[in-house]
């Protein structure tokens, strides 16, 4: 489909669009939490949380090198615990912000106090939670609890959103747990650095998402080098280091041929991607609508960026953070499945329909479907959508980026302003 022809069906009514925001905008979290207070009434024996089983772990950041750990496992006894790790299927299940926050406010938090430094630990507390991590299916274990949780929702830009808290005593494993050989041996070489081990997993099947819960847990890496990483740190060590892998495998291929525009949107966040022919760049920027989570007393929607040219980056990128490395990971898998490069522009428009944050997942999710949906627009019916699997096409960059502003809620000359590949592109008068 040409670009213009995919255009012409895609202008918003934005007052209608604000209107349909403000009714399907739901806060039933709070009353979310009410059940979950009961639900550990009913879980907790004693001091005791029984017949639990733990999908995640999670290490936090604070006080670092001593940091806080933990077991999740859902308090409802009936619960299909392996729904409750974070994965792509929730794109695909088709899950909300209340959803998402109902599953992980649905999450026990079992924590102790433990120092990174785990190379040899395997029992105790810190190693249960390390087997559960291993592991290739939830496991069942039995945590020692000191105390009530504590309710409150701790919201983050990266990970994904963690529930109740209580302190843990003891956690206990109440069955053997079955760890892929491909884990086994990367425990098993003490020679082997945590970014080989990494993308050897990721090239065995394992997901980005498994991956960040093995190197969270300390199971990566040189024998007396590994440590608990934060979840927040490993979540975007592994996009960047796998998207590395993959920027690696596209740098000698030949380039698209041809200008495309993809298009996706998930949970109040649109994205379009625009690639074009040529080597290997990238690019991401960020336009926060006001009254949005990250924007929430703007007057004028805030945007944020970064790139990086055919050999990469050298430092951390700090103004988009982990979206960054998200997006480009789906950006780079699409490639290298085609067997192509491109220069690629991602822009995130984050709209006031995003009112709670939920991690960096629905990012890469976002633009990884972006390549599965293709585009997307309104058909004759009302309310009809139609999607096809190719992208549109443009007959430059230029007429990309000029069609697709239209599209977003700030100008071509403010877009110029802070992105380096459209800043690149001839501007005319009529741009301002």
């Amino acid at each position: 489909m040409r670009l213009d022809e995919f255009i012409e069906g895609f202008d918003r009514d934005e007052a209608a669009e604000r209107r349909r925001l403000a009714e399907e905008k739901s806060y039933e979290i709070t009353n979310h939490l009410e059940d979950v207070e009961r639900q550990f009434e009913e879980a907790v024996q004693g001091d005791a949380l029984f017949g639990s089983t733990a999908p995640e772990i999670f290490v936090g950041r604070s006080g670092y090198p001593d940091v806080s750990t933990g077991v999740l496992s859902p308090m409802a006894s009936d619960a299909d615990a392996g729904q409750f790790a974070t994965s792509g299927q929730w794109y695909q299940d088709g899950l909300g912000i209340d959803d998402v926050l109902q599953r992980r406010t649905g999450l026990l938090n079992s924590t102790r106090s433990a120092n990174v430094d785990v190379s040899d630990v395997w029992d105790g507390f810190v190693g249960t939670q390390r087997e559960v991590a291993i592991a290739d299916h939830p496991v069942d274990v039995e945590v020692g609890l000191d105390g009530t949780p504590d309710l409150d929702v701790r919201f983050d830009d990266v990970g994904t959103p963690t529930g109740p808290r209580a302190s843990a005593t003891t956690a206990d494993l109440a069955e053997n747990p079955h760890v892929p050989r491909a884990v086994e041996k990367t425990l098993e070489d003490d020679d082997w650095q945590a970014e080989g081990a990494m993308n050897y997993l990721y090239r065995r099947g394992f997901d980005v998402y498994e991956v960040n819960t093995i190197l969270s847990a300390g199971a990566l890496g040189r024998g007396r080098q590994r440590r608990l990483v934060p979840t927040r740190w490993s979540i975007t060590a592994v996009d960047d280091t796998v998207g590395q892998y993959l920027r690696g495998t596209i740098q000698n291929r030949n380039t698209i041929d041809q200008t495309e525009v993809w298009y996706n949107e998930y949970m109040g966040n649109r994205y379009w991607v625009l690639m074009a022919p040529g080597q290997w760049e990238f690019e991401l920027v960020e336009m926060k609508a006001p009254e949005s989570v990250w924007n929430p007393t703007g007057q004028t929607h805030y945007l944020a960026s970064a790139n990086e040219g055919y050999e990469g980056r050298t430092g951390y990128v700090e103004e988009t953070a982990g979206a960054y490395y998200a997006s480009r990971l789906g950006v780079l898998e699409h490639l290298q499945e085609r067997d192509r490069q491109a220069k690629c522009l991602v822009l995130r428009e984050v709209t006031d329909d995003y009112w709670a944050p939920v991690g960096v997942w629905q990012v890469r999710e976002g633009v990884r479907n972006a390549f599965e949906a293709g585009v997307a627009r309104e058909t004759s019916e009302p309310g009809d959508t139609a999607y096809q699997d190719q992208p549109a096409v443009a007959e430059s960059f230029r007429d990309a980026v000029t069609a697709v502003t239209e599209q977003l809620p700030v100008s071509l000359g403010t877009l110029r302003r802070k992105s380096d590949m459209v800043a690149g592109l001839q501007s005319t008068l009529a741009d301002f």
